[in-house]
């Protein structure tokens, strides 16, 4: 693998005490639009953008107009040093402190955790793999409360687990059995870890705490009953023994990225569920080779290949078998096994978190595939709204969906919250996105009617429920560009321009060998190789952020331009055909992941999980002040093959400055860095601290000097030494609002 040369003329250098009191910060918020009108429904048009994308307050402001209040600078702290040290750095004037791990007990009778090995009830605590996360405010007296600043819930994904051979053994005593079949006790406690949380958290003092009795409190588990909504529901993909009519399936796992609804309800994407599911060799005979092979083929469940903790081993009850996704029935429909089980996960969920009687629900016309972050467009009256979210694999998609019905403010307060997510999330269009290289784009509508996915010859569709549940052969279907690996997904408040992070992809390379290895091309430029410990690595080992601009500023618009706002890169090592952005010590990053624009301040907050630089500082948050989609230029990269030269034309924007991109934060050992939420005065930011300590071995789980991390037991927070992800809270020393 080459690296690339370039042109240098292609460089370029308040209802209650629980609310906020600062007449200033509601100054401003005011200026730009009323939100208040907004949420009782008496806005106009022009004003209904403040519920915007990234929660309230998406803000109708140009590009240039600073959200910095009267006196304050935003990115006034000094950067944070790359580390390798098991703490958690901040910024001089600021403090980090840990309010909810892994094991905390938050419903029933459950016992204080102890952290060696031996807890059970974990449907009654806190999961595992804390990751994306939302902020739902509470009044005093217990409402609902979009103002409220010193009480709120906070939804919590819990992507997985830190597993090795099967086991997840920092929950297991001794490490868990590594082999096959496994305990019934051992997956009981490895499912109940995945999920979501609803927890209450308050502030007494200057100190926010978790309520250990909240009558809020709440998990979601892989065994949680799960409403099938939208196109799939009913449809007979979705049949399976447990749920025969096809309108139900059991639990949510591998939650990653998370949205939060105009209307207030929260949104968990399921990432990596294939995994998880086994089918036995000789199931597609069974099948008879029909096309749901090539569903499970393309979605990565080959037959006979080994899933990935076993569950599927630990006996002949129901909640096992049900991982089983092979053919063992005689029905037609899959009414008496579990072979369609796979189909029911890979979806965005949407759940109150204020109302535990509303079951949550999988919005179904977002597509099925391995999903990230799902955030909003702003709210406009009388217009749809997009989602937009990403597909977390190398060479997968980006995908909107853009609803049939027309944004009413009304709904921003609805009487029922999930009949809302009937309204906007049922019935809609699903589009994937292509990108060319002078910097335009489109997006193509993923439908039945498409008569290139009606006469796709890899994938005969049946409807628009098989569209959605098979979206990553639909947009294989219409040509799709393939991505760098899309994960988080962010819309600009200050323009609506829309950003995704491409985290890396291994499979880049300008001499592919297989259908999987893929040229560079204009939204995916780069194809390098970088040093780890001196070992090379290939492809575009770290990753990038996209940004687009919709035609006409219209969230249902087919039509975009779109640049690369920063490439990752490594100061010192990396040159300039590399190093695009021109980043500095105090900027530089590796698989930018998880991306979070506050609506209060506008700072766009970037998040690491990277193993291509961890040789020389752990994963990171950075604050960023973007410009604006075409505030750069196009760069021509060259790379010579044996074929020539491949010349790929890319469109860069401008280079960060020291005022406007610089890291935040680092986290402990062997973490990934995710998920963020803030309350409406800007002064308090939640953070999570995912697997610290990840790479410590399956053999040293006793041996506490062979743990990478005994984070957060070293930063003072509960018992043991076994390493925990969890939730930090950061503020600011002087009270102020956080990144100025």
């Amino acid at each position: 693998m080459t690296t690339p040369t370039l042109r240098p003329s292609d460089i370029f250098n308040n209802e209650d005490s629980n609310t906020s009191s600062n007449p200033t910060f509601d100054d401003v918020l005011n200026s730009r639009l009323s939100r208040r009108n907004v949420l009782r429904g008496g806005a106009s048009a022009a004003a209904a953008t403040v519920l915007g994308g990234v929660g309230l307050a998406g803000c109708a402001t140009s590009s240039t107009t600073s959200m910095a209040l009267p006196g304050e600078k935003l990115l006034a702290f000094k950067a944070v040093p790359k580390s390798l040290a098991d703490v958690v750095s901040v910024p001089a004037g600021y403090k980090a402190e840990v309010i909810y791990a892994l094991g905390d007990p938050i419903l029933g009778n459950a016992a204080p955790f102890k952290n060696d090995g031996t807890d059970a009830d974990f449907e009654l605590r806190a999961g595992d793999h804390h990751d994306g996360m939302e902020w739902f405010g509470l009044s005093d007296n217990g409402q609902p409360s979009r103002s409220a600043i010193n009480r709120g819930l906070l939804a919590i994904n819990h992507e997985a687990t830190t597993d090795e051979k099967l086991t997840s053994f920092f929950i297991h005593a001794n490490g868990g059995k590594a082999s096959l079949p496994r305990p019934a006790s051992e997956v009981d406690k490895e499912m109940a870890i995945h999920g979501v949380s609803v927890v209450e958290v308050r502030k007494n003092g200057n100190k926010w705490d978790y309520l250990r009795d909240s009558p809020f409190n709440r998990r979601l588990t892989p065994m949680s009953d799960i409403e099938i909504s939208g196109p799939a529901r009913g449809n007979r993909l979705m049949v399976t023994k447990y749920s025969p009519t096809g309108t139900k399936t059991r639990g949510t796992l591998n939650n990653c990225g998370t949205g939060l609804t105009p209307w207030g309800t929260f949104l968990t994407g399921e990432e990596n569920f294939v995994g998880y599911f086994h089918r036995t060799a000789g199931d597609d005979a069974r099948r008879g080779n029909d096309k749901s092979v090539a569903s499970l083929r393309r979605y990565g469940r080959a037959q006979g290949a080994a899933s990935r903790h076993g569950w599927e081993t630990a006996g002949s009850d129901d909640k096992y078998m049900r991982w089983n996704n092979s053919q063992t029935g005689t029905s037609a429909d899959g009414s008496d096994d579990y072979r369609n089980e796979l189909n029911g996960q890979g979806y965005v969920v949407e759940m109150d978190p204020y109302d535990k009687t509303k079951l949550a629900k999988k919005r179904t016309a977002l597509g099925r595939y391995a999903h990230e972050s799902a955030v909003f467009s702003k709210a406009v009256a009388g217009q749809p709204l997009a989602v937009y979210m990403g597909d977390d694999a190398r060479n997968e998609y980006i995908y909107k969906y853009v609803s049939n019905a027309r944004w009413d403010p009304a709904d921003a307060e609805p009487a029922n919250r999930m009949a809302a997510g009937d309204k906007y999330l049922d019935n809609g269009k699903l589009y994937a996105a292509k990108f060319n290289s002078d910097g335009t784009g489109q997006w193509v509508e993923l439908s039945i009617d498409n008569p290139a996915i009606k006469n796709f010859a890899g994938y005969r569709f049946a409807d628009q429920a098989d569209v959605c549940v098979n979206a990553r052969l639909a947009a294989d279907a219409v040509g799709a560009t393939k991505m760098d690996r899309p994960e988080w997904t962010g819309v600009n408040p200050k323009n609506g321009e829309v950003y995704f992070t491409l985290t890396n992809n291994t499979n880049r390379t300008t001499d592919p060998k297989n259908a999987s290895q893929l040229l560079p091309d204009a939204a995916n430029p780069r194809a390098y190789t970088d040093s780890r410990s001196g070992q090379s690595q290939g492809g575009n080992p770290n990753g990038h952020v996209l940004r687009l601009k919709e035609a006409g500023s219209m969230a249902s618009a087919t039509a975009m331009t779109w640049d690369i706002y920063v490439f990752g890169a490594k100061t010192g090592t990396s040159t300039a055909s590399i190093n695009l952005s021109n980043l500095t010590d105090d900027q530089d990053l590796s698989s930018p992941d998880g991306l979070w624009f506050s609506p209060y301040t506008g700072i766009c907050w970037i998040q690491t999980d990277d193993k291509a630089y961890n040789d020389k500082t752990n994963c990171m948050m950075l604050a960023a002040l973007p410009g604006q989609v075409g505030d750069g230029k196009a760069v021509t990269l060259n790379y010579p093959t044996a074929n020539g030269n491949l010349a790929v034309q890319t469109q860069v924007g401008k280079s960060p400055t020291a005022d406007t991109l610089k890291r935040f934060l680092v986290g402990p050992a062997g973490c990934e860095i995710t998920g963020a939420c803030e309350t409406p005065d800007g002064k308090a930011l939640f953070v999570n601290i995912q697997h610290p300590g990840e790479d410590t071995p399956m053999a040293a789980v006793n041996d506490v000097s062979k743990y990478q991390s005994q984070w957060p037991a070293n930063a003072g927070y509960g018992p043991g030494k076994r390493p925990r992800s969890a939730t930090i809270v950061i503020t600011k020393l002087d009270g102020g609002r956080i990144g100025t």
